[in-house]
């Protein structure tokens, strides 16, 4: 299996750098001079094409200026030069469709596609040029998307402005790369900006006034360079229409999308209710005035592209009044589309809506509220990343398709977590596939609180709403080394991939505003210490990097990748700091003492560690790590950070140490025999723990396959079947996996299943899986049936995973055979692990193949 998923990764890898060859910084004979020794070829636009292709020029301008120093000329009447870009949109350039209509441009593979784009080279498009670039689109985003693909195999980043990264000097530039057509794959590709305070706010209040035309046309250039098209604005005390008249206007000069929020409906923000609303936000008692307030909503959008939001929630993002009815939720969307109709002339079934099962809605859908077939059903995760509902495979095709809102950041039980990205995209690929299988493929969205600092699972996300076939589990490394070469080029772009990914899956494990000193052990398998030290090595590594970069990469660098590391490691540090000083001062040692200190000093270098995030660049990004991420004692946030308590032993009253903490920790590389060969487990401490991935056999069919997602589990990776969309029968020779383990004990034990924390998304019994013990019976268990139960959802997403135990019986010491087998599609299994009882109260619980000699 290793080797067939190194030959995945290397053909990958072989496909990327000829994709990369489009560009070239050397002079190429057969290839066309975006920049030669001589000159920059200008950029031609037909001036009636779209005012974003007029904006995707200027910007290619720039970004060819920037590379090489060079700047090349925009015109809008034919340029005198033997080397010309054209961009332009077919049926809105004259330029490209005379090109079309003189068969010296085939656009056939745009025909009828959405946001497509083309780039070729075509010879004497006209008299006194030799040669053309033609970036070509189907639309107006099409083309621009085809020129900023230009720029980016150039060396812009998406990232230039909102991380610093700097552009890769060339000094000459040539298109080596052919023809090429892309097109997206999810329709509306989309960004929330949420829980913007006191982090952006207060940043865009101090660099632009506030949320206002300037700040949103950074916001739609850095959309329309990641391929995306579909906003939510900033919405907490915003207001995106009346906040600046300007930012319809830009909005549309950006070809962006706007919407509102899940619970902002026909196009009015929420805070406006509070300027302009009269009476209650109830529609028994205030009908009129809601109608009032919602028809000047879609008054005010006309003549531009929109996705308007139905449905009604309580006000504030809110339930509305403890069952509510849905006879009147059905009449207040049919009261919504005749105003939708109204304004516009004409049915409302032509202007893209959609309604959004968000928490409590979806109690609505699955009592039976139905909205019309063009609606858009938006489904959503849990706040936490993990998909609540998906449609079944055989329910009859919608209009209006379905989509999904996701979660990168949330404000919200069991705890706020909006402080540092702690995304593992390894996580968001599984969930994201499964709704692309699924076939919720309208519109996805995702909240990304404060945009910084989640620009890497940003980056994903759309890049994998394009193209959903492109990445899978199988090269999801690929793209962390990709994405890190992006910023910071190839030569060390394996390694800070590798960096990422680790930081991707250490945070994951929880959020930060949800640590303590109880999260995890000082007592039981040295588990505290486990975790510090992969922190300290981590960190490590990454400062190891940092020295070998060039200046120009050090605020990038630290913004994407030092930081997070630095300040994540050093909240865990303090953390255990204040455990160790709590235990050593309830037995009166002075080594409390000492810890007290150190926590203290931890709490004071979490401030310099944000001190120096404000004060790069020049203080570029001053006020965004602001969130509050200490002392939490709820869901909801302190007004600041707050020290956790720790004591001190007075020289008196404190007693001699007899022993300490401390020692060697239990890992495999410490405890295996070198004679133990394979993956056979064997029994320490009165537990065996084995990770998903190292099966001792996998007996697969041609129809049902194991993968390992890498990366995906707490402490490893995980294994899951595909496809995601076929459930499995339960028999004796049906797909399952092995594991062989030797116990020395005897008598009762229990198997504890660690899973990510997949929800019950088809609303049923409940995702099943099966597992048995030599010859028993399987037994079949269900992960998830109640995860409508809070206090345990709860903890699934504290904890990310979800563990299930069963109780067997061992009647003999010796080898065994654990079978397990994934009935339903979806479930991850990450780790396992057999107890006789070992098992202490822990976080991560024991390390794997721990060993009795």
């Amino acid at each position: 299996m290793k080797k067939i998923i190194t030959m995945v990764i290397l053909c990958f890898a072989v496909k990327q750098t000829i994709a990369q060859q489009m560009i070239s910084d050397r002079m190429v004979k057969t290839g066309f001079a975006i920049v030669s020794p001589n000159a920059a070829a200008p950029i031609y636009v037909d001036a009636r094409d779209h005012a974003v292709v007029k904006k995707a020029a200027e910007l290619l301008q720039q970004d060819i200026e920037m590379v090489t120093g060079k700047k090349p000329t925009v015109a809008y009447t034919n340029p005198a030069a033997s080397n010309v870009i054209i961009i332009g949109t077919v049926g809105s350039s004259s330029v490209i469709d005379r090109l079309v209509k003189q068969k010296k441009l085939k656009l056939d593979k745009l025909k009828g596609k959405w946001e497509a784009y083309q780039l070729q080279v075509v010879a004497d498009p006209f008299p006194g040029v030799d040669n053309a670039l033609v970036i070509a689109g189907s639309d107006r985003r099409g083309t621009a998307y085809g020129a900023f693909e230009l720029s980016a195999k150039m060396g812009v980043s998406a990232w230039y402005y909102w991380a610093d990264v700097p552009v890769k000097k060339k000094e000459l530039i040539y298109y080596t790369g052919g023809t090429i057509t892309d097109a997206p794959a999810v329709k509306y590709r989309g960004i929330f900006i949420n829980d913007e305070a006191p982090a952006l706010s207060n940043w865009s209040r101090e660099k632009f006034g506030g949320f206002n035309s300037k700040f949103y046309a950074k916001v739609f250039e850095l959309m329309l360079r990641l391929k995306s098209n579909y906003l939510w604005p900033a919405m907490w005390g915003s207001a995106f229409y009346d906040d600046d008249k300007l930012n319809k206007q830009t909005a549309d000069e950006y070809a962006i999308v706007i919407g509102t929020s899940h619970h902002e409906p026909l196009m009015r923000a929420h805070d406006e209710w509070r300027r302009f609303g009269e009476g209650k936000w109830n529609y028994d008692s205030n009908a009129t005035r809601l109608q009032q307030f919602w028809k000047a909503g879609m008054e005010r959008v006309q003549g531009t592209e929109t996705i308007v939001s139905v449905g009604m929630r309580g006000d504030g993002d809110e339930p509305m009044t403890q069952g509510t009815a849905i006879a009147l939720l059905e009449k207040i969307v049919k009261d919504q589309r005749e105003i939708i109709a109204e304004v516009t002339g004409k049915p409302a079934s032509e202007t893209p809506q959609l309604w959004a099962l968000y928490k409590e809605v979806q109690e609505y859908y699955d009592k039976g509220m139905r909205v019309p077939d063009d609606v858009t059903l938006l489904l959503c995760d849990d706040n936490w990343g993990n998909i609540r509902k998906l449609p079944k495979l055989n329910e009859k095709p919608r209009k209006g398709g379905y989509g999904i809102y996701y979660h990168f950041d949330y404000v919200g039980g069991p705890r706020n977590y909006k402080w540092i990205n702690t995304n593992n995209i390894a996580r968001v690929w599984e969930q994201m596939h499964l709704a692309w299988k699924y076939n919720a493929r309208q519109i996805w969205i995702v909240n990304v609180g404060d945009i910084k600092p989640m620009e890497f699972p940003t980056s994903f996300f759309l890049d994998y709403a394009w193209n959903p076939n492109k990445w899978n589990e199988s090269n999801l490394q690929q793209y962390y080394t990709q994405w890190a070469a992006q910023q910071f080029g190839e030569q060390h772009a394996k390694e800070i991939g590798i960096i990422n990914q680790k930081f991707s899956q250490y945070i994951a494990r929880r959020k930060p505003e949800l640590l303590d000193a109880n999260t995890y052990s000082i007592h039981n398998y040295n588990e505290a210490s486990r975790v510090v030290n992969e922190w300290d090595a981590l960190q490590q590594q990454a400062e190891a990097v940092n020295n070998l970069l060039p200046a120009e990469h050090k605020d990038a660098y630290f913004q994407l990748i030092l930081h997070p590391i630095q300040a994540a490691a050093n909240l865990h540090r303090m953390y255990v700091a204040v455990a160790y000083n709590r235990w050593f001062a309830s037995n009166k040692w002075a080594a409390a003492n000492m810890h007290a200190d150190r926590a203290k000093l931890y709490y004071i270098n979490d401030s310099l560690i944000t001190r120096q995030y404000h004060t790069i660049n020049n203080g570029k990004w001053n006020h965004m790590m602001s969130q509050t991420h200490i002392g939490y004692t709820y869901w909801q946030q302190p007004p600041f950070n707050s020290m956790p308590e720790v004591k001190y032993v007075s020289p008196d009253s404190a007693v001699e140490q007899a022993s300490r903490i401390t020692g060697k920790s239990n890992t495999a590389e410490s405890m295996v025999p070198a004679n133990v060969k394979g993956n056979i487990f064997y029994e320490k401490d009165g537990y065996v723990s084995m990770e998903a991935s190292n099966w001792t056999k996998a007996n697969n069919s041609n129809k049902i396959n194991f993968k390992v997602i890498p990366g995906i589990g707490r402490t490893g990776d995980g294994v899951t079947t595909f496809p995601v969309t076929a459930t499995a029968l339960l028999a004796a020779n049906s797909t399952h996996l092995q594991y062989e383990f030797y116990s020395y004990d005897t008598g009762k034990l229990s198997l504890n299943l660690y899973f990510s924390p997949t929800l019950n998304f088809h609303n049923n019994e409940g995702l099943k899986y099966a597992v048995s013990i030599d010859d028993e019976k399987p037994q079949v268990i269900s992960i998830n049936k109640d995860d409508e139960n809070q206090a345990k959802w709860g903890s699934w997403v504290a904890n990310n995973v979800i563990v299930k135990a069963t109780q067997y019986s061992s009647k003999k010491p010796g080898k065994h055979v654990l079978k397990y087998w994934a009935i339903s599609p979806g479930v991850v299994l990450q780790k396992l692990v057999v107890d006789f009882g070992g098992v202490k109260q822990s976080y991560l619980g024991p390390p794997e193949t721990l060993l009795k000699k």
